[in-house]
């Protein structure tokens, strides 16, 4: 993640970016990667989703576009100072309380307050 962090911020500074790289600028671009995500598996069937990636025209821009969403989170969470990782491992913690194993396995079942 370190690599990748820096290399981002060192794309962002030669090209004078930083200017354009505000957290809601961020925040927007990486909803509308998002957005490009999930349009590539709308309409698919689950057993077609599962399978994506062994499509020769699907599984390349499904991976670009996990690409993207790869770039804008991690450059969020850098101009925001947030380690994603430490992030990501926090949330974790707490979505293993919230749903121990021996109440939520094998369960869709959503976590009351």
């Amino acid at each position: 993640m370190d690599l990748l962090t820096a290399r981002l911020r060192a794309f962002a500074d030669e090209r004078d970016w930083q200017q354009f790289h505000t957290p809601k600028n961020l925040a927007m671009a990486l909803a509308g990667e998002v957005g490009e995500l999930l349009a590539e598996f709308q309409w698919l069937t689950p057993e077609q989703a599962a399978e994506v990636m062994s499509d020769p025209e699907a599984g390349p821009r499904v991976k670009a576009e996990i690409g993207d969403v790869m770039v804008y989170l991690t450059r969020l969470a850098d101009v925001l100072d947030i380690d994603l990782v430490e992030a990501a491992m926090t949330k974790l913690d707490e979505v293993a309380v919230r749903y121990p194993v021996d109440r939520a396995k094998g369960s869709a079942a959503k976590a009351r307050p």
